[in-house]
């Protein structure tokens, strides 16, 4: 819809020129991405919320180098990682692991709730990259070399975690061995 994104350029060219109250709109728009990543990274509510708004102050300080709205939204997702990694670096080892969600009904779609919370936990029981590499495909739908720019590694490294963390999840999963 092109709509959102003339707003979103308004907002964002409105907000560079001084009027703080253009940038509500765009941490409205964005800040269920920058939570979803932070979450499902860091895997607890309250150090997601906390990073996400580490990251909106940030963006709020350097809203002048922005330089378009696609350029925000890699700017978002290149900042929250790198702070998640920063973050997870500071953990021990014990703490790397995503903690178990609340009870929750059955869903009626026919998914697998079991199986949906072990590969949550296993992903968090990746490495750092890796670990941003399996959640920036499989989450935030981007292909490696978006991913590449992201996390500012080359392609190869991209395809190369991606492979490896696929196979050792397959593997924790009970399948097969890697070819």
């Amino acid at each position: 819809m092109p709509v959102p994104v003339v707003e979103a350029d308004s907002s964002l060219t409105r907000a560079q020129a001084g009027d703080a109250a253009a940038f509500e709109p765009i941490v409205r728009e964005h800040e269920a991405m920058v939570f979803s990543l932070a979450y499902h990274f860091l895997g607890d509510a309250a150090a997601a919320e906390d990073l996400a708004q580490d990251v909106f102050l940030e963006l709020f300080r350097r809203l002048s180098r922005i330089e378009s709205p696609a350029h925000l939204t890699f700017w978002l997702r290149r900042v929250t990682t790198h702070r998640c990694i920063d973050r997870l670096r500071g953990r021990n080892a014990k703490e790397q692991t995503v903690a178990a969600l609340p009870d929750r009904p059955a869903p009626e779609d026919g998914r697998d709730i079991l199986l949906e919370e072990r590969l949550r936990r296993l992903v968090g029981e990746l490495p750092p990259h890796a670990r941003a590499v399996m959640l920036l495909r499989y989450q935030e739908d981007l292909d490696p070399s978006e991913i590449a720019q992201v996390l500012d590694m080359p392609v190869n490294t991209v395809k190369s975690h991606l492979r490896r963390s696929v196979d050792a999840l397959r593997l924790k999963l009970g399948g097969k061995e890697p070819a």
